[in-house]
């Protein structure tokens, strides 16, 4: 095989995974006419295609993506190898970027934080998203952990190219009014609620897929009157009558005595896995790794 610089591998691994130059040009601060160039020496260095032209853009050939997936595992060692060092020098210390939808913030943030200031060395600076189920593992690339949420059933994101760490499940409960005729019961079914007005989060997001099988359990589309992202308001729409909810129980279960009443599924498991996401090269740093061991500590002692 012709030899080539690893140093060019990052940008073909960049290309598979934001899937235009413009994206990788954008994230990596560089011109489309750089990384153009970059890809073209790497093509020119391996021997063989690595990408083809398509309409205006560009996509990897087979020999890219295999090349891609190499790239991977080269970013990965070279990072142990970094990491190692820098530990070696100064203990465990750096800058480490955390993603992290709302809900999961509220649950498990507070205690992150406390359990951080046993490392002073770690600077964690946090973001606020929140994306439907797919768009999680994307961000892995802009973001050094991202927390993100599944529902039960669904498919990890793509061990080749993200890490994921189990931290909690969290089951979904049915929120209803007080005044509901539901409201004394501990358990509900399926048919109790299948006709009901809901309260919902957007199309794609986890709770609304959940929401989709009890629909598809029953034969019966749910009708929802809302949607929105934000947990509070569907509790507070619950609450003022205007329909029910499916929400997470550790999360609205604490602002729910005196709002709302919370009801477990009776003949459905649902829930939701909340999982913190990462680069393998990333994750192989000491300070992404303390604070993914924070954050499974964490998630165990809210779910104990």
């Amino acid at each position: 095989m012709v030899g080539f610089d690893i140093a060019l591998l990052p940008v073909l691994r960049e290309l598979a995974e934001r899937g235009s130059v413009t994206a990788v040009a954008a994230a990596t601060h560089r011109t489309p006419s750089a990384v153009s160039q970059q890809l073209r020496t790497l093509q020119r260095q391996a021997g063989v295609p690595l990408v083809e032209r398509v309409g205006r853009g560009v996509r990897l050939t087979a020999h890219g993506r295999a090349l891609a997936g190499m790239a991977t595992g080269v970013a990965t060692a070279l990072a142990t190898v970094e990491s190692a060092w820098a530990e070696h020098l100064a203990g465990v210390t750096g800058t480490v970027d955390l993603a992290v939808f709302p809900s999961a913030a509220e649950l498990l943030l507070p205690g992150l934080l406390t359990r951080m200031r046993d490392h002073p060395g770690i600077v964690l600076e946090l973001s606020d998203v929140d994306v439907s189920e797919g768009e999680f593992a994307p961000l892995t690339a802009d973001h050094d952990v991202v927390i993100g949420h599944r529902p039960d059933g669904a498919r990890r994101a793509d061990g080749a190219v993200v890490e994921t760490v189990a931290l909690l499940r969290e089951p979904l409960d049915v929120a209803l009014p007080l005044d509901h005729a539901l409201a004394g019961r501990e358990r509900v079914g399926v048919e109790d609620v299948v006709d009901e007005t809901w309260i919902g989060v957007p199309e794609d997001y986890p709770i609304d897929r959940v929401l989709t099988a009890l629909a598809a359990a029953s034969d019966v589309p749910p009708s929802v009157a809302f949607r929105t992202i934000h947990l509070p308001v569907i509790e507070n729409l619950v609450a003022a009558g205007h329909g029910i909810a499916l929400v997470p129980r550790y999360t609205s279960g604490t602002r729910a005595p005196g709002r709302f009443r919370l009801a477990t599924l009776a003949d459905v498991r649902a829930g939701r896995r909340i999982e913190a996401l990462v680069r393998p090269d990333r994750a192989v740093r000491p300070a992404v790794r303390t604070v993914l061991e924070a954050l499974v500590a964490e998630a165990r002692a809210v779910t104990t």
